[in-house]
């Protein structure tokens, strides 16, 4: 099963070896955060729109990235972000997709849970698709499954509620962390897609992680490469859930 590879690939990510070690040095000061989730910071921080590219004919398809630093864009330049890269490829495969980015770098799933709501009533208008990509720093801080599993249930009803498609770009935990934790980290995703009739991307990193030529020096974070490669694999995705009748 597909679950499986990815399982196996995920032996060699060096997060996984290393990773929480770095965490403790501080060098993943860039992705961590104490462990209250902050009050949501204002609108115009929080929702940013991806760097304009030029847009194709045809009726406007709007998508909220919801995310972490993977979405954000960290040790990246304006404009490199994987919403970005994915906008990019929607536009030339014809789509008038307009990306906008809420990712912010060192959201927990419950950081994220926080403010998600309010994410979804600072945009300009109800969005055909949201991207959801969270669990990253909840695997740094070994935070409880069941508490990730709560958080990101919270934000599939709610988005159920308002009656908007989500896509899941997942993650996934570290061997090292032991069976019983990986078996019910990992399956978050699937379990929610499934229960949501979601689009699911299983695992975000894939392909990515433990390349040296594709992952930022702190070993955590794709870079500009990283996230092209990631993205040419997202924005199929991206394009049959948009797709999806509802």
């Amino acid at each position: 099963m597909e679950t499986n590879i990815l399982e196996r690939k995920m032996r060699r990510w060096p997060l996984y070896g290393g990773g929480l070690a770095l965490l403790q040095a501080g060098l993943l000061a860039g992705c961590d955060r104490t462990a209250e989730p902050p009050a949501p910071p204002p609108a115009a921080n929080l929702v940013a729109p991806v760097a304009a590219t030029p847009a194709p004919q045809g009726p406007q398809r709007l998508i909220l990235a919801f995310g972490d630093s993977l979405y954000a864009g960290y040790g990246l330049d304006r404009g490199q972000s994987l919403p970005d890269a994915v906008q990019a490829r929607l536009r030339k495969d014809g789509i008038n997709a307009t990306i906008v980015n809420a990712g912010v770098s060192g959201d927990t799933s419950a950081a994220g849970r926080q403010r998600f709501a309010f994410a979804l009533n600072n945009m300009t208008r109800k969005p055909d698709l949201i991207l959801i990509g969270l669990g990253g720093n909840d695997v740094l801080r070994q935070i409880s499954p069941d508490e990730t599993r709560a958080n990101m249930t919270a934000m599939m009803d709610e988005a159920k509620r308002r009656a908007i498609p989500v896509m899941l770009t997942g993650m996934m935990a570290p061997p090292n962390l032991g069976p019983d934790y990986t078996r019910a980290f990992n399956a978050i995703w699937p379990d929610l897609a499934k229960r949501y009739d979601a689009a699911l991307y299983p695992f975000i990193l894939d392909g990515v992680i433990g390349d040296g030529r594709l992952m930022q020096a702190d070993r955590v974070h794709p870079s500009r490469t990283g996230v092209d490669r990631i993205a040419a694999r997202v924005a199929p995705v991206v394009e049959s859930a948009l797709g999806r009748p509802r």
